[in-house]
């Protein structure tokens, strides 16, 4: 095993994912067995944590959010980058000449969230505020998915959620929706801007209005998802 592979396995055991297949293997998958057209399978959001910790107020956002999927039929996936390093986009153009295989570089779980859209109907994705501006990580693991395996992402829902301390949420909120909006996936709304307020672990609970944003965040776009696939 030489030591490229050696990272990839390393990198995608830690993210507590299998080894899977290139991408194009998991798109071509998909079509054939009619999980990227019309089907019975039960609607599918996958929720993405871009906070370094494990269960902080991000993650609790996000489980409001998921809860509330839930309850209204829609299966999920909570996956979270934790502290892992992610590589940013290096403009290599290694992608466009891969085969529809992905980013060229397959060390970090850049691909792996790939083939997770290939079979989700709608992505969430969360981050705690530093600086008014999303957490670095994972903007470069959404621009370097989205710019690689775009063609798993469009046309979906989406929708982002900042939790901050005090201010620059709103900033943040623009960044990544604005990833969205030139990848064609209509942003899904709540009752205000998608945020929630804290600074210690567990405080986000504590804002009342905040977790009911995130509960009508959830009620939204299991509603969209449902008359999306009514036929």
């Amino acid at each position: 095993m030489n030591r490229r592979e050696f990272l990839r396995k390393s990198a995608l055991a830690a993210a507590g994912a299998a080894i899977v297949e290139p991408v194009s293997a998991v798109v071509k998958n998909a079509k054939t067995t009619g999980l990227m057209q019309d089907d019975p399978r039960p609607l599918k959001v996958l929720l993405i944590n871009g906070s370094p910790r494990r269960d902080g107020n991000t993650f609790l956002a996000l489980k409001e959010v998921e809860t509330e999927l839930l309850n209204n039929g829609i299966t999920t996936e909570l996956f979270q980058i934790g502290r892992r390093a992610v590589r940013m986009c290096i403009n290599c153009g290694g992608c466009k000449k891969n085969n529809d295989n992905g980013c060229v570089f397959d060390d970090d779980f850049c691909n792996v969230i790939a083939q997770k859209m290939a079979f989700s109907d709608a992505l969430i994705i969360g981050t705690p505020v530093y600086y008014g501006q999303p957490n670095g990580a994972l903007l470069s693991l959404l621009q370097r998915v989205f710019y690689s395996n775009g063609k798993l992402v469009q046309n979906k829902p989406a929708s982002s959620i900042a939790v901050c301390r005090r201010g620059g949420a709103t900033a943040a909120l623009q960044s990544m929706n604005m990833m969205f909006e030139m990848m064609n996936m209509p942003l899904v709304t709540s009752q205000y801007w998608n945020i929630a307020y804290g600074t210690e672990k567990g405080d986000v609970k504590n804002d009342t209005e905040g977790m009911q944003t995130m509960r009508t965040l959830g009620k939204n776009m299991a509603m969209l998802l449902k008359k999306l696939h009514a036929g």
